[in-house]
Order: C-alpha cells, then sequence, then structure tokens
C-alpha cells in the first residue's frame, strides 16, 4: 500500500488514504466516511476529513492507477486485459453521470451511474487498474452541471466503446505494462465494429465474442459479405477442434470449437467496406445442448493455436465475480459525493484494497466469492 500510495506526495493525504483502505476492507454494510470513522473509533472530526480527502482533495488519481497496475502486473502472472461495464444505482440526478438506464441483468430501467472498469486478468482473479464514467448527451452538454460536479472539458459524451478504446490507448502508452490478449464481450456493445478497429489501430491482439449478425468479409476469389452465424452455418466452411478441460468430478471433457476454414476482414466505419489492412479469424462455440445459442469469438490471433485463442476467454467468468466482489467487498456503489474527481478518487481506493486483499502475500488467496472456482476457457 506504502507504493501504490507514494504518488500521494503529502503526508496527510497518504494517512486519510490508509484510514479509508482500512475501512473498504474491514467495515461491514455501507462504508461511508461517516461509518469508517466510527468502526475505527476516530474523532469526530475524522469523518469530515475522509469525506475532504475523496471529494476535495486535489490528488491525481491516474498516477496512483498506474502504480497499481504495475504493481498488479509485476506480481502476479497475467494472461489478458478486459472490462467490464458497472451499473451504480442513484437516487437524484445531482451524483456525476447519474442518468437512466436500461439494466440489462433486471430488464428495468434504472437511475444509475454507468462506469466502464479496466482489469487485468490473472488466474482467478481480475484485478481493477482503471476507470472510465460514461456520460450521457444530457451530461455532454449540460454546462451548468458540468462544472457544480467538477467534469473536465475534454470529457465529452461518448458512447461505451469509446471508453474501451481510451482505456487501451492509456495501457499502450504505458510500455512497462505487459503486452496481453484484449478479451471482450462485445455482444451488448452498440459500436462493436468501432472497438475491433481501435484496438487493430494500436497493434493488440484480440479476442472479442460478438453476436450471431456482426458482419465480416471472405477473402479469396470470390469475397462476401456475410454475418458470422451465417458464414459458420457452412458445413464445409468450418473446421472442428476440441480443447481437453478437467471436469469438476476429476475427469477431463471436451469443448468443442469450430473455426472459419479462411481469414475474414471488418467493414471500415467510414466506407463499409473491407478493411485491408487486418485479418482476423472466426471461432464458434456450437450450442452444448441444442437449446442455448452457439457462441462466436473474432479474434486477431491468427498465428497462435485454437487453445491458445481461446484460453483467455475465462476472465470474462472471472471479471464478473470480481465486479460482484467490488460490489459486495469493497464498496464501490458506496460514493456518497457528487464530483466528478471524488468519483474517481473513491474507485482509486476500491481498486486498491481489491489489490490489497487478493495479491499474493494478500489476507485472502482463494477466490473471489464464496463458491467461486476457477472459470474454464471458453466457459
Amino acid at each position: 500500500m506504502e507504493e501504490i500510495l507514494s504518488p500521494l506526495r503529502r503526508a496527510e493525504q497518504r494517512h486519510w488514504a490508509r484510514v479509508y483502505l482500512r475501512g473498504l476492507l474491514h467495515v461491514t454494510g455501507r462504508k461511508t466516511p461517516r461509518r469508517i470513522a466510527r468502526a475505527g473509533a476516530l474523532p469526530p472530526t475524522a469523518a469530515q476529513a475522509l469525506h475532504q480527502f475523496i471529494n476535495a482533495s486535489p490528488w491525481d488519481w491516474e498516477p496512483v492507477r498506474r502504480t497499481l497496475a504495475l504493481r498488479v502486473a509485476a506480481t502476479v502472472t497475467p494472461y489478458a486485459w478486459t472490462v467490464a461495464e458497472l451499473l451504480i444505482p442513484k437516487r437524484g440526478e445531482h451524483s456525476v453521470g447519474v442518468h437512466r438506464r436500461l439494466d440489462p441483468a433486471t430488464g428495468h430501467t434504472v437511475s444509475c451511474q454507468r462506469a466502464i472498469g479496466l482489469f487485468l486478468a490473472s488466474g482467478v482473479h481480475c484485478f481493477p487498474v482503471d476507470w472510465s464514467l460514461v456520460l450521457d448527451e444530457d451530461w455532454g452538454q449540460d454546462w451548468p452541471r458540468r462544472l457544480r460536479a467538477r467534469v473536465p472539458e475534454a470529457e465529452t459524451a461518448r458512447p461505451a466503446g469509446g471508453h474501451v478504446r481510451d482505456l487501451a490507448a492509456g495501457v499502450v502508452a504505458e510500455p512497462r505494462l505487459p503486452d496481453l490478449p484484449w478479451v471482450l464481450d462485445l455482444t451488448r456493445c452498440d459500436d462493436a465494429g468501432g472497438v475491433l478497429a481501435g484496438l487493430a489501430r494500436l497493434r493488440l491482439g484480440t479476442v472479442c465474442e460478438v453476436g450471431p449478425r456482426h458482419v465480416v468479409f471472405t477473402e479469396g476469389p470470390f469475397p462476401s459479405v456475410i454475418t458470422v452465424g451465417e458464414l459458420m452455418d457452412g458445413r464445409y466452411a468450418r473446421q472442428p477442434h476440441g480443447i481437453p478441460r478437467q471436469a469438476a468430478d476429476g475427469g477431463t471433457r471436451v469443448i468443442p470449437i469450430h473455426t472459419y476454414v479462411g481469414r475474414v476482414r471488418l467493414p471500415r466505419r467510414d466506407t463499409g467496406r473491407a478493411d485491408g489492412s487486418f485479418t482476423y479469424r472466426v471461432l464458434q462455440r456450437p450450442a452444448p445442448d441444442g437449446r442455448r445459442p452457439a457462441r462466436y469469438w473474432i479474434s486477431s490471433l491468427t498465428d497462435r493455436s485454437v487453445e491458445d485463442v481461446m484460453a483467455p476467454v475465462r476472465s470474462r467468468a472471472a471479471v464478473r465475480a470480481a465486479v460482484t466482489a467490488l460490489r459486495e467487498r469493497f464498496g464501490v456503489l458506496d460514493f456518497e459525493g457528487r464530483s466528478f474527481p471524488g468519483w474517481h478518487h473513491h474507485m482509486t481506493m476500491a481498486s486498491a484494497a481489491y489489490a490489497f486483499r487478493y495479491l499474493p502475500g494478500g489476507p485472502a488467496s482463494g477466490p473471489v466469492a464464496p463458491g467461486t472456482a476457477p472459470a474454464e476457457a471458453a466457459s
């Protein structure tokens, strides 16, 4: 923690950061400044000092997150970068970024903040190392409200895919961070093609799950425009593979994976024609029982075996467990302030608390949630 908090230049900032982190780790229930101060038997003024540290103190969260990411990468053996969306329910309309949105988990429209988290996957854990707050068009144009929430002028309203590209660009800008595949679930992304194109421009390896209607261009003397679902329906256009995995009973089971025999290209966003700069492979996991739909991935890792391509997909199950732990144990839903810097300060502290708990040598070394087992590739 001393290393991760070293970018905080003032001694009182580091002191209150340690107090806040202890509260995130040990306080049960809502983790607010008042409850943290009360649980630590601190003086009455401590709650105000903690509130000040999160909401008003002018410390820069980006160096802290960069130090956190470097520490995680140096301590564990990471195998993938991935992202996850987090909806944070909010009452009222004054908290920064709050807007009405459909919650895919419940099917209900909720008033919430929408966050995109960047995670570094290793073993059964996905460590959060960066965050982005999605602003809708109202927040992009309401300058009085932006001023009250201290939203930087450069922070604009843009789709979630734009935030993913920005997070990836931040990783590329730090050469000490590992060059790993980006494993993303783009099945509900409105701009899946834009995300793939943005990651390709950054020369990043990708393994991205897409919906069956995602459009690709086939190569060869008679190229065609086709969806990945239609492409993989062609019996003679796919090759079967089997990936052995250990079953829960100790035996071995084989996960069937089909691959397209050729390579595909993606449409350019400006012309709709095939982008000639990059080629991809298409992989399919057929429905195991005939009732659930097949799943599809597009990967830029064209020179690797099927098993190597699909291995990092296990991060998707791990990141879901990490998000659950962040919600239930580390207080990411409990930020009480209204400002943009305050939100980022709180999310930075929650990420540091997660790392303290689960990095090797920390107080916990098991899965992030009771009953969570190591995720299998293509699970």
